[in-house]
Protein backbone atom coordinates (compact mmCIF):
# COMPACT_ATOMS: atom_id res chain seq x y z
CA UNK A 1 0.00 0.00 0.00
CA UNK A 2 1.16 3.52 -0.83
CA UNK A 3 -0.42 6.65 0.68
CA UNK A 4 -0.13 10.00 -1.07
CA UNK A 5 -1.19 13.57 -0.39
CA UNK A 6 -0.82 17.00 -1.90
CA UNK A 7 -1.54 20.51 -0.62
CA UNK A 8 -1.42 23.79 -2.58
CA UNK A 9 0.86 26.76 -1.98
CA UNK A 10 -0.71 30.20 -1.64
CA UNK A 11 -0.54 33.86 -2.56
CA UNK A 12 -1.27 36.29 0.25
CA UNK A 13 -3.32 38.94 -1.56
CA UNK A 14 -4.04 41.28 1.35
CA UNK A 15 -3.60 41.67 5.09
CA UNK A 16 -0.29 39.81 5.27
CA UNK A 17 1.37 39.93 8.69
CA UNK A 18 -1.79 40.50 10.69
CA UNK A 19 -1.97 36.76 11.43
CA UNK A 20 1.20 36.91 13.53
CA UNK A 21 1.02 37.01 17.32
CA UNK A 22 0.88 39.15 19.36
CA UNK A 23 -0.88 41.52 16.91
CA UNK A 24 -3.57 38.96 16.05
CA UNK A 25 -4.17 38.29 19.76
CA UNK A 26 -4.39 41.95 20.74
CA UNK A 27 -6.15 43.51 17.76
CA UNK A 28 -7.43 40.64 15.61
CA UNK A 29 -6.07 39.90 12.16
CA UNK A 30 -7.57 39.53 8.69
CA UNK A 31 -6.05 38.10 5.51
CA UNK A 32 -7.30 37.32 2.04
CA UNK A 33 -5.33 34.64 0.28
CA UNK A 34 -5.69 32.24 -2.64
CA UNK A 35 -4.10 28.91 -3.45
CA UNK A 36 -2.30 28.24 -6.73
CA UNK A 37 -1.30 25.16 -8.69
CA UNK A 38 2.06 24.66 -7.02
CA UNK A 39 2.02 21.86 -4.48
CA UNK A 40 3.71 20.08 -1.61
CA UNK A 41 3.52 16.30 -2.00
CA UNK A 42 3.95 13.53 0.58
CA UNK A 43 4.11 9.77 0.09
CA UNK A 44 4.10 7.20 2.89
CA UNK A 45 5.17 3.60 2.32
CA UNK A 46 4.54 1.53 5.47
CA UNK A 47 7.37 -0.77 6.60
CA UNK A 48 7.73 -3.39 9.33
CA UNK A 49 11.48 -3.34 9.93
CA UNK A 50 11.58 -0.91 12.84
CA UNK A 51 13.05 1.89 10.71
CA UNK A 52 11.95 5.35 9.59
CA UNK A 53 13.21 6.83 6.33
CA UNK A 54 12.76 10.52 5.53
CA UNK A 55 13.41 11.19 1.83
CA UNK A 56 13.23 14.88 0.84
CA UNK A 57 13.42 14.51 -2.91
CA UNK A 58 13.54 18.18 -3.93
CA UNK A 59 16.49 18.88 -1.62
CA UNK A 60 18.31 15.61 -2.18
CA UNK A 61 18.28 14.70 1.53
CA UNK A 62 17.59 11.22 2.89
CA UNK A 63 18.07 9.92 6.44
CA UNK A 64 17.29 6.61 8.11
CA UNK A 65 16.43 6.41 11.81
CA UNK A 66 15.41 3.76 14.29
CA UNK A 67 11.70 3.89 14.98
CA UNK A 68 10.90 5.46 18.35
CA UNK A 69 8.04 7.16 20.15
CA UNK A 70 9.84 10.49 19.74
CA UNK A 71 12.46 11.75 17.30
CA UNK A 72 14.73 14.50 18.59
CA UNK A 73 14.63 17.70 16.51
CA UNK A 74 18.28 18.54 15.86
CA UNK A 75 18.19 20.87 12.87
CA UNK A 76 17.89 18.08 10.28
CA UNK A 77 14.43 17.68 8.73
CA UNK A 78 12.79 18.96 11.91
CA UNK A 79 9.44 19.63 10.21
CA UNK A 80 9.12 15.93 9.43
CA UNK A 81 10.32 14.85 12.87
CA UNK A 82 8.02 17.29 14.60
CA UNK A 83 5.02 16.10 12.61
CA UNK A 84 5.81 12.45 13.38
CA UNK A 85 6.15 13.26 17.08
CA UNK A 86 2.66 14.76 17.23
CA UNK A 87 1.07 11.92 15.25
CA UNK A 88 2.53 9.38 17.68
CA UNK A 89 2.00 11.50 20.80
CA UNK A 90 -1.57 12.54 20.00
CA UNK A 91 -2.90 9.46 18.23
CA UNK A 92 -1.04 6.15 17.86
CA UNK A 93 0.81 6.17 21.22
CA UNK A 94 3.29 3.74 19.66
CA UNK A 95 6.23 3.99 17.23
CA UNK A 96 5.62 3.66 13.50
CA UNK A 97 7.82 2.27 10.73
CA UNK A 98 7.60 3.78 7.24
CA UNK A 99 9.31 5.64 4.43
CA UNK A 100 8.12 9.23 3.95
CA UNK A 101 9.04 10.93 0.69
CA UNK A 102 8.28 14.62 0.14
CA UNK A 103 8.55 17.09 -2.71
CA UNK A 104 7.70 20.81 -2.75
CA UNK A 105 7.37 22.73 -6.01
CA UNK A 106 8.83 25.92 -4.51
CA UNK A 107 11.94 26.21 -2.32
CA UNK A 108 12.06 27.43 1.30
CA UNK A 109 12.17 31.22 1.37
CA UNK A 110 9.94 31.55 -1.69
CA UNK A 111 7.23 33.49 0.18
CA UNK A 112 4.55 31.03 -0.97
CA UNK A 113 4.09 29.22 2.34
CA UNK A 114 6.10 26.14 1.33
CA UNK A 115 7.14 24.99 4.83
CA UNK A 116 3.64 25.11 6.32
CA UNK A 117 2.13 23.54 3.23
CA UNK A 118 4.58 20.65 3.53
CA UNK A 119 3.50 20.05 7.14
CA UNK A 120 -0.16 20.02 6.07
CA UNK A 121 0.61 17.50 3.30
CA UNK A 122 2.48 15.22 5.71
CA UNK A 123 -0.32 15.36 8.30
CA UNK A 124 -2.78 14.56 5.52
CA UNK A 125 -0.79 11.48 4.50
CA UNK A 126 -0.71 10.23 8.09
CA UNK A 127 -4.45 10.86 8.44
CA UNK A 128 -5.15 8.84 5.28
CA UNK A 129 -2.86 6.00 6.37
CA UNK A 130 -4.07 5.71 9.95
CA UNK A 131 -7.70 6.86 9.48
CA UNK A 132 -7.20 9.60 12.04
CA UNK A 133 -10.31 11.52 13.23
CA UNK A 134 -9.31 14.98 11.95
CA UNK A 135 -11.29 17.60 10.09
CA UNK A 136 -9.93 20.57 8.15
CA UNK A 137 -9.69 22.90 11.13
CA UNK A 138 -8.00 20.14 13.15
CA UNK A 139 -5.34 19.58 10.50
CA UNK A 140 -4.60 23.28 10.03
CA UNK A 141 -4.39 23.92 13.78
CA UNK A 142 -2.12 20.92 14.34
CA UNK A 143 0.20 22.10 11.56
CA UNK A 144 0.31 25.53 13.21
CA UNK A 145 1.13 24.02 16.62
CA UNK A 146 3.88 21.82 15.21
CA UNK A 147 5.66 24.78 13.63
CA UNK A 148 4.96 27.61 16.02
CA UNK A 149 4.72 25.81 19.40
CA UNK A 150 6.54 22.48 19.23
CA UNK A 151 9.41 23.64 17.01
CA UNK A 152 9.26 27.34 18.01
CA UNK A 153 9.53 28.52 14.39
CA UNK A 154 8.56 32.14 13.88
CA UNK A 155 5.60 32.82 11.64
CA UNK A 156 1.89 33.34 11.36
CA UNK A 157 -1.21 31.20 10.91
CA UNK A 158 -2.46 31.82 7.37
CA UNK A 159 -0.37 29.27 5.47
CA UNK A 160 -1.65 26.20 7.29
CA UNK A 161 -5.29 27.13 6.74
CA UNK A 162 -4.80 28.11 3.10
CA UNK A 163 -3.11 24.79 2.31
CA UNK A 164 -5.78 22.77 4.11
CA UNK A 165 -8.91 24.52 2.81
CA UNK A 166 -7.73 25.69 -0.63
CA UNK A 167 -9.35 28.31 -2.86
CA UNK A 168 -9.96 31.99 -2.09
CA UNK A 169 -10.45 32.56 1.63
CA UNK A 170 -10.98 35.54 3.89
CA UNK A 171 -9.35 34.49 7.17
CA UNK A 172 -9.97 36.05 10.57
CA UNK A 173 -7.50 35.61 13.44
CA UNK A 174 -8.19 36.12 17.13
CA UNK A 175 -6.70 35.42 20.54
CA UNK A 176 -6.26 31.85 21.80
CA UNK A 177 -5.32 30.68 18.29
CA UNK A 178 -8.92 31.09 17.07
CA UNK A 179 -9.20 31.18 13.27
CA UNK A 180 -12.33 31.55 11.13
CA UNK A 181 -12.14 30.59 7.46
CA UNK A 182 -14.63 32.34 5.16
CA UNK A 183 -14.51 30.78 1.65
CA UNK A 184 -15.25 33.22 -1.17
CA UNK A 185 -17.41 32.26 -4.13
CA UNK A 186 -16.07 33.93 -7.28
CA UNK A 187 -17.60 34.07 -10.71
CA UNK A 188 -15.61 32.03 -13.21
CA UNK A 189 -15.19 35.08 -15.44
CA UNK A 190 -13.70 37.05 -12.53
CA UNK A 191 -11.33 34.21 -11.72
CA UNK A 192 -10.22 33.98 -15.35
CA UNK A 193 -9.64 37.73 -15.53
CA UNK A 194 -7.55 37.71 -12.35
CA UNK A 195 -5.40 34.86 -13.67
CA UNK A 196 -4.94 36.72 -16.95
CA UNK A 197 -4.03 40.01 -15.29
CA UNK A 198 -1.74 38.76 -12.51
CA UNK A 199 1.96 38.05 -12.86
CA UNK A 200 4.03 36.06 -10.37
CA UNK A 201 7.69 37.00 -10.49
CA UNK A 202 10.43 35.02 -8.76
CA UNK A 203 13.12 37.51 -7.76
CA UNK A 204 15.61 34.59 -7.63
CA UNK A 205 16.53 35.70 -4.12
CA UNK A 206 15.63 34.02 -0.85
CA UNK A 207 15.09 35.47 2.60
CA UNK A 208 15.13 34.54 6.26
CA UNK A 209 11.53 35.30 7.14
CA UNK A 210 11.98 34.54 10.84
CA UNK A 211 14.17 37.61 11.31
CA UNK A 212 11.53 39.91 9.80
CA UNK A 213 8.75 38.25 11.79
CA UNK A 214 10.69 38.50 15.06
CA UNK A 215 11.20 42.21 14.41
CA UNK A 216 7.49 42.58 13.67
CA UNK A 217 6.64 40.83 16.95
CA UNK A 218 9.11 43.03 18.81
CA UNK A 219 7.55 46.17 17.36
CA UNK A 220 4.11 45.15 18.60
CA UNK A 221 5.36 44.11 22.03
CA UNK A 222 7.26 47.39 22.24
CA UNK A 223 4.09 49.28 21.31
CA UNK A 224 5.73 50.85 18.25
CA UNK A 225 2.88 53.00 17.01
CA UNK A 226 4.02 53.21 13.38
CA UNK A 227 4.21 49.42 13.02
CA UNK A 228 0.92 48.77 14.79
CA UNK A 229 -0.92 51.41 12.75
CA UNK A 230 0.49 49.91 9.56
CA UNK A 231 -0.86 46.47 10.50
CA UNK A 232 -4.27 47.96 11.20
CA UNK A 233 -4.21 49.44 7.71
CA UNK A 234 -3.39 45.99 6.32
CA UNK A 235 -6.49 44.63 8.05
CA UNK A 236 -8.47 47.31 6.23
CA UNK A 237 -6.77 46.27 3.01
CA UNK A 238 -7.99 42.67 3.43
CA UNK A 239 -11.60 43.89 3.68
CA UNK A 240 -11.12 46.21 0.70
CA UNK A 241 -9.74 43.33 -1.39
CA UNK A 242 -12.56 41.00 -0.39
CA UNK A 243 -15.21 43.54 -1.41
CA UNK A 244 -13.48 44.35 -4.70
CA UNK A 245 -13.19 40.70 -5.72
CA UNK A 246 -16.72 39.71 -4.68
CA UNK A 247 -18.35 42.68 -6.41
CA UNK A 248 -16.29 42.36 -9.59
CA UNK A 249 -14.41 45.63 -9.21
CA UNK A 250 -11.27 43.95 -10.52
CA UNK A 251 -9.65 47.14 -11.76
CA UNK A 252 -9.39 48.21 -8.10
CA UNK A 253 -7.13 45.25 -7.24
CA UNK A 254 -3.93 46.98 -8.33
CA UNK A 255 -4.73 50.11 -6.32
CA UNK A 256 -5.54 48.01 -3.24
CA UNK A 257 -2.30 46.06 -3.60
CA UNK A 258 -0.35 49.32 -3.87
CA UNK A 259 -2.14 50.69 -0.79
CA UNK A 260 -1.12 47.63 1.20
CA UNK A 261 2.46 47.57 -0.05
CA UNK A 262 3.09 51.07 1.27
CA UNK A 263 2.00 50.00 4.77
CA UNK A 264 3.56 46.53 4.57
CA UNK A 265 7.00 48.15 4.41
CA UNK A 266 6.32 49.99 7.67
CA UNK A 267 5.74 46.83 9.73
CA UNK A 268 9.44 46.01 10.12
CA UNK A 269 12.82 46.66 8.58
CA UNK A 270 13.98 44.33 5.82
CA UNK A 271 10.61 43.72 4.15
CA UNK A 272 11.84 45.55 1.07
CA UNK A 273 15.30 46.38 -0.25
CA UNK A 274 16.85 48.24 -3.14
CA UNK A 275 16.32 45.41 -5.64
CA UNK A 276 12.68 44.88 -4.66
CA UNK A 277 12.00 48.63 -4.80
CA UNK A 278 13.52 48.90 -8.28
CA UNK A 279 11.53 45.91 -9.54
CA UNK A 280 8.34 47.36 -8.09
CA UNK A 281 8.84 50.83 -9.59
CA UNK A 282 9.72 49.36 -12.99
CA UNK A 283 6.54 47.28 -12.97
CA UNK A 284 4.37 50.28 -12.11
CA UNK A 285 6.06 52.41 -14.77
CA UNK A 286 5.24 49.71 -17.33
CA UNK A 287 1.55 49.72 -16.44
CA UNK A 288 1.03 47.48 -13.40
CA UNK A 289 -1.64 48.81 -11.06
CA UNK A 290 0.14 47.55 -7.96
CA UNK A 291 1.77 44.54 -6.38
CA UNK A 292 3.61 43.25 -3.36
CA UNK A 293 6.15 40.79 -2.07
CA UNK A 294 4.63 37.42 -1.23
CA UNK A 295 5.12 36.31 2.36
CA UNK A 296 7.07 38.07 5.09
CA UNK A 297 9.29 39.97 2.66
CA UNK A 298 12.98 40.44 1.94
CA UNK A 299 13.01 38.22 -1.17
CA UNK A 300 11.25 35.31 -2.79
CA UNK A 301 8.29 35.91 -5.09
CA UNK A 302 6.51 39.14 -5.97
CA UNK A 303 3.25 39.48 -7.83
CA UNK A 304 1.63 42.31 -9.77
CA UNK A 305 -1.86 43.09 -11.03
CA UNK A 306 -1.67 44.34 -14.62
CA UNK A 307 -4.95 45.69 -16.04
CA UNK A 308 -5.79 45.48 -19.74
CA UNK A 309 -2.88 44.00 -21.64
CA UNK A 310 -0.19 45.75 -19.63
CA UNK A 311 1.32 42.47 -18.39
CA UNK A 312 3.30 42.12 -21.60
CA UNK A 313 5.00 45.48 -21.09
CA UNK A 314 5.60 44.60 -17.44
CA UNK A 315 7.30 41.37 -18.47
CA UNK A 316 9.58 43.28 -20.82
CA UNK A 317 10.36 45.89 -18.17
CA UNK A 318 11.47 43.28 -15.64
CA UNK A 319 13.50 41.20 -18.08
CA UNK A 320 16.81 42.70 -16.93
CA UNK A 321 16.44 42.11 -13.18
CA UNK A 322 17.59 38.49 -13.19
CA UNK A 323 14.35 36.89 -12.03
CA UNK A 324 11.79 34.78 -13.84
CA UNK A 325 8.04 34.72 -14.27
CA UNK A 326 6.10 31.69 -13.09
CA UNK A 327 2.98 30.47 -14.87
CA UNK A 328 0.13 29.64 -12.52
CA UNK A 329 -3.56 29.04 -12.09
CA UNK A 330 -5.73 29.50 -9.02
CA UNK A 331 -6.99 26.29 -7.41
CA UNK A 332 -10.20 25.57 -5.53
CA UNK A 333 -9.12 22.32 -3.87
CA UNK A 334 -7.12 22.20 -0.66
CA UNK A 335 -5.46 19.18 0.92
CA UNK A 336 -6.08 16.00 -1.07
CA UNK A 337 -5.17 12.46 -0.02
CA UNK A 338 -5.48 8.99 -1.53
CA UNK A 339 -4.28 5.39 -1.29
CA UNK A 340 -2.81 3.10 -3.98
Amino acid sequence: MIIRSKAPLRLGLAGGGTDVSPFADLYGGAILNATINLFAFATIEPMDNGKIIFNVVDRGECIELDSAERLEPDGTLDLLKGTYNRIVGDFTKRPLSFKLSTYVEAPPGSGLGSSSTLVVAVIGAFREWLSLPMGEYDIAHLAYEIERVDLAMAGGRQDQYAATFGGFNFLEFYADDKVIVNPLRLRKSHLNEMEYSMLIYNTSTSRLSHKIIEMQRSNVLGNKEKSIDAMKKLKEQAVMMKEAILTGRLNDIGRILDFGWKFKKEIADGISNDLIDRIYEAALAAGAGGGKISGAGGGGHMFFYCPGNSKYKVKSALAGFGGEFRDFQFTVQGLTTWKI
